[in-house]
């Protein structure tokens, strides 16, 4: 028997989002343009291709490290949870965490792009009939801890994969988990994937796939402006671009002007040099002690970490409450 209460998620971001960002972006010196309008239908295909890559090892690492210790994750978050999983895209991972819980948990996945929440839910909720799904289509940095409440007598649980947390500067990222804290209560947990600092070489390589998706992924924020906002642009006029900022601990996309031309956005012109980019995604890497420190900042306490053999990525397990016992950190062996 299906068990989704709400077939039609609510949705809660602005419509004209786009339009006032990008608009706002093309104005700020250097231009940028926040990483999550890249999810619209094609984006979130493209992303999914990306993460089927060789070059790009967290997917399958952070696969890998839920596949071995998902029934002890689990066991810590509260079987009989309601876990809230944000920006769960195709939610290829969640499975490896739901088939341990209760079926009286409690599933809220979220996502800015509609047709992929309602493709990726209707499939986990044939893997799970007796469990019920609350999809929620929104932007989950504009929800409320009302647009999230669950059932009172149940733990709330933030699941937060693929290190989308890297995306945000280190001060949004606190103020991000700040007010995740806020939607859980003060019994709440999270768990979070976070990718590992590690070889430049390595990193490079993860976002300059030979395949070239993640290039298409990138120029696809053009094409999205170009169909839904009407942006007079030539998208073959830029390039991809993308690099490991060691000094700042990120990798940086942008995407590159291969000439001087003009952007048209509405009624305004946007001139762009040679050269001149937009910044299109941060993706920042922390050491296991780096984030730890910085989930403190926001009232998160760090609990378990599951790690791969080769240190690559990492998922923790962080509580609201200092007092809830910490475990030994515990990593993957070859």
């Amino acid at each position: 028997m299906m068990r989704n209460e709400s077939p039609t998620p609510k949705v809660t971001f602005d419509e004209n989002d786009f339009l006032t960002a990008a608009s706002a972006g093309l104005k700020q010196s250097p231009r940028s343009i926040p990483p999550k309008f890249f999810y619209d239908a094609r984006g979130s295909q493209l992303f999914d291709q990306i993460c089927a890559t060789p070059e790009y090892y967290p997917t399958r690492t952070e696969t890998a490290i839920l596949e071995r210790y998902g029934a002890q994750m689990a066991g810590q978050i509260g079987a009989s949870c309601v876990l809230i999983e944000l920006g769960s895209g195709s939610a290829s991972k969640t499975p490896l965490l739901l088939r341990h819980l209760s079926d009286d948990a409690i599933y809220v996945p979220i996502d800015i792009c509609e047709p992929h929440l309602l493709h990726s839910t209707a499939r986990l909720q044939t893997l799970f009939p007796q469990m019920v799904m609350r999809p929620l289509c929104a932007d989950y940095t504009q929800l409320s801890a009302l647009e999230l409440r669950g059932n009172p007598a149940q733990r709330q649980v933030i699941f937060f994969p693929g290190s989308t947390i890297g995306n945000y500067a280190p001060d949004e990222a606190v103020q991000l988990l700040k007010q995740a804290s806020q939607w859980v209560g003060a019994d709440g947990g999270l768990l979070i994937g976070v990718d590992s600092k590690k070889l430049p070489e390595r990193l490079n390589a993860a976002y300059n796939d030979a395949a070239g998706h993640t290039a298409a992924f990138n120029l696809n924020l053009l094409v999205r402006m170009q169909r839904e906002l009407g942006a007079q642009l030539d998208t073959d006029s830029f390039s991809h671009y993308a690099f490991y900022n060691p000094t700042l601990g990120r990798i940086e996309m942008h995407l590159v002007s291969r000439y001087y031309q003009t952007i048209r956005l509405g009624e305004a012109s946007f001139v762009f040099e040679a050269g001149e980019t937009i910044h299109s995604e941060n993706s920042y890497k922390y050491t296991a002690h780096e984030f730890e420190q910085l989930a403190l900042a926001a009232g998160w306490h760090l609990k378990t970490t599951w790690s791969d053999a080769e240190g690559l990525f990492n998922v923790h397990y962080l509580s609201r409450s200092p007092a809830e016992p910490r475990h030994l950190l515990r990593f993957d062996t070859p």
